[in-house]
This record gives C-alpha cells, sequence and structure tokens, in this order.
C-alpha cells in the first residue's frame, strides 16, 4: 500500500526503495524516479498533501504516548554524500510536522569525551522517545563510512561495528521504534553542481565545505563502503532504502511517503478521555 495522500505511485515506494537481496548501488540511476508516474508539478501536489497526513499521524502518536497507551516511536536516518539534501527533507518534510514531537540530532565529529567511550554511546543517549519522531541527521553509520574510508579504526573494529549496529537497532525496533534509514544517492556531476551554486552565491558561503572537495576524491572509495553497509545492516527489522535525489522534490516526497508508511503501520489513535466529558461540558457551560 503506497501512502494514502499521495495519488502518483504506481507501487509502494517502501518496497520498490529497499535494500534487498541481491542489490547494487551501481546500479541506481540518480535521475530515476523509481514508481512514482507524474513530474515535478504533481510532487508538489502529493507533498503538500502529505503534510497534512504526517501532521496529523505525528500529533496522534505524540498524543498516544502522553496516555502511556502506546511506547512507539519513528527514527529516521539520514545518510548522504555531501549537497545531497539533507537539509531539504528536514526542512520541508520533518519540519512540517509539530517541532514538540520531533527529536532532531546533527551528529558531528566525536568530541574527546564521545571518543573515550563505545561509538554508539552517543547515538543511545539521542534515540527518540515514545511518541517522537527522531531524526539522525548522519548516524551511527557514519563510523562504518567514514571510519573506513579515512581508516580512523582499525579493520577488525570496523568488522565489530556492523554485528553491534544490527543489534542495536534490533533492540530498538524490538522496544516499539520504527527505524527508516535512507541513503540519499546524487551523483557526481549533480554534487558538484551543487557546490558549485554555494560558491556562486554569497548567502550559501557559509554551507561550502572546503573539505568537500577532498572528499569528492575519494567518492569510489565511499561507493564501496555504502555497499558494505547495505550488505551486512540492511536487515528485515531495519532495511536501507535508497532514494534516488538528483532531483530534490522526487527525494522529498519519497522520504515523506516512507514515514507515512511507518506511521499508518503504527497506527497511531487519539487516546480516549479519562473524564466524563459530558458532565464536563456543563460544569464549563455554568462558568
Amino acid at each position: 500500500m503506497t501512502a494514502k495522500s499521495h495519488l502518483n505511485w504506481t507501487d509502494d515506494p517502501a518496497d520498490l526503495l529497499r535494500v534487498g537481496e541481491g542489490f547494487r548501488l551501481a546500479d541506481v540511476d540518480p535521475d530515476a524516479k523509481p514508481g512514482y508516474s507524474g513530474g515535478k508539478k504533481h510532487g508538489a501536489v502529493d507533498l503538500a498533501a502529505g503534510v497534512d497526513a504526517l501532521d496529523e499521524l505525528q500529533e496522534r502518536l505524540y498524543a498516544e504516548s502522553r496516555a502511556e497507551a502506546t511506547q512507539a516511536s519513528v527514527l529516521l536516518v539520514l545518510q548522504a554524500m555531501d549537497s545531497a539534501g539533507k537539509g531539504g527533507i528536514i526542512r520541508h518534510v520533518v519540519g512540517s510536522v509539530d517541532p514538540q514531537g520531533v527529536s532532531l540530532t546533527a551528529f558531528k565529529k566525536p568530541t574527546a569525551e564521545e571518543l573515550a567511550h563505545d561509538f554508539l554511546w552517543r547515538i543511545e543517549k539521542a534515540v527518540p522517545e515514545a511518541g517522537f519522531i527522531g531524526v539522525f541527521d548522519r548516524s551511527h553509520y557514519e563510523d562504518v563510512l567514514i571510519g573506513r574510508v579515512r581508516s580512523l579504526a582499525a579493520e577488525e573494529e570496523i568488522e565489530r561495528r556492523y554485528g553491534a549496529i544490527n543489534d542495536f537497532e534490533k533492540r530498538l525496533t524490538d522496544a516499539g521504534t520504527r527505524v527508516v534509514k535512507v541513503m540519499l544517492h546524487i551523483s557526481p556531476d549533480e554534487q558538484k553542481a551543487r557546490l558549485m551554486e554555494r560558491l556562486d552565491r554569497a548567502d550559501k558561503h557559509w554551507k561550502y565545505n572546503p573539505g568537500d572537495v577532498d572528499e569528492r576524491q575519494l567518492w569510489p572509495a565511499y561507493m564501496d563502503a555504502y555497499q558494505t553497509v547495505f550488505d551486512r545492516t540492511s536487515t528485515p527489522h531495519a532495511p536501507w532504502h535508497v532514494i534516488p535525489a538528483n532531483s530534490k522534490w522526487f527525494a522529498r516526497l519519497a522520504v515523506q511517503a516512507l514515514l507515512l508508511a511507518a506511521l499508518e503501520d503504527i497506527d497511531p489513535q487519539w487516546p480516549t478521555a479519562t473524564f466524563d466529558v459530558a458532565a464536563e461540558k456543563g460544569r464549563l457551560a455554568a462558568t
């Protein structure tokens, strides 16, 4: 089933974009829009329709948890090469719901304190509580992506981390958290154009990082590291989804559809009143 507010999906995006057996990142066309029959204008209409649906589902999830009727939550893990559009997802998709029910963590370079602990120590502190949509802007996967490409840890430690990640995510899902893992996949040429736009516009200079050019030179190594991540950590309880992201509008629509599907599967309900509604109406009318 596709998200109910989206009219132009020809099949379930959760199935179309999921990393399954035999998946090869090299076979994914970053310009593709798998399963979507509409164009950019249709996408804008569907995204707007999805805003209302996502907002209501998130509020229901939050309200239900405040009544202690559920332990459910959603964790959106966003991974991508630089300039792939993570910020746009956060602003245009996650930003469309009530912020009181959202927890956003942007993981940066580990601090000295964080490096003194296991790599998952800082991650476990940021998991969403019941009723929340949590967002990891980069995540524990940096420790097996840049960690591997830049040799920031020994090879045997990197190997250990794949299993630790799977165990960690299984504990999350067993406790009621739906883990939605997304890689926004852009082409090197698209990244080059986006980085050049940042240099061409004074209001975008603050977003430019000279280190991004250095990372571009390691593109094949990063793609290999991502492939290993998919091979080792796309599990039945926490599968990966790879979204072609050269078209920002499609990437945003696809992530919204994945979040809607996760929330529709949880199916949160408005909590039942713990007081006599009719009696309270009478008391209020009398004041």
